[in-house]
């Protein structure tokens, strides 16, 4: 199994998820550093089209990520953006040339199995991020540790992830705890994180 082949499977993963989003949920908090749902899914939809830029020969671009809309369909957007970095990933992997983003390593280039595994860890967590917005994180947790090749490219990327002023503090979590819960927790997230009572 290649590592494009999972990440493409990480992509459909977070698909499923962002296929099931309604409009009036957009304004949902996540557990995504103050994000809204809305923000959550343009930042998403942005980092697709940063990657594939990248990985098509331009060189870093901050704006590919901002204000990307997806108030008219979240699902639609997100996928045509998957599309299009899959296909550009595609292009690129003969060459594997490495890859520049602005906020990873300082925007030096990175090599591409890396970039791309990197992705990978973004595009799960993420999806878990709009799961827990919308109440039903574990069925993708469940289909993630249910594919042993995925779940091996999602801890090799956590494990390799670079660490900075932005990364959040690691949160200890309780045993037992599966790879997917130890993943978020190394990201700084909380895997018991749900929208607060109304």
């Amino acid at each position: 199994m290649s590592l494009l082949d999972l990440h493409g499977r990480s992509l459909e993963s977070a698909a499923a998820v962002v296929d099931t989003v309604q409009p009036e949920q957009l304004v949902l908090p996540t557990p995504c550093a103050g994000r809204s749902l809305r923000r959550l899914l343009e930042h998403l939809v942005g980092r697709h089209l940063e990657l594939a830029a990248a990985a098509s020969g331009a060189g870093p671009d901050p704006a590919l990520r901002r204000g990307v809309p997806v108030h008219g369909d979240p699902a639609g957007a997100f996928r045509h953006s998957a599309a299009r970095l899959t296909a550009a990933l595609a292009a690129a992997a003969p060459h594997r040339a490495p890859l520049r983003l602005p906020d990873v390593h300082d925007g030096a280039p990175l090599p591409f199995d890396r970039a791309v595994g990197l992705h990978l860890l973004d595009t799960l967590v993420h999806a878990w991020d709009v799961a827990a917005a919308l109440g039903s994180p574990a069925r993708l947790i469940a289909s993630v540790e249910g594919d042993p090749p995925l779940v091996a490219a999602l801890l090799a990327a956590a494990a390799d992830r670079p660490r900075g002023r932005a990364s959040a503090a690691v949160r200890p979590v309780a045993e037992p705890a599966g790879p997917f819960e130890r993943t978020l927790a190394l990201l700084g997230r909380d895997p018991a994180w749900a929208l607060p009572a109304r």
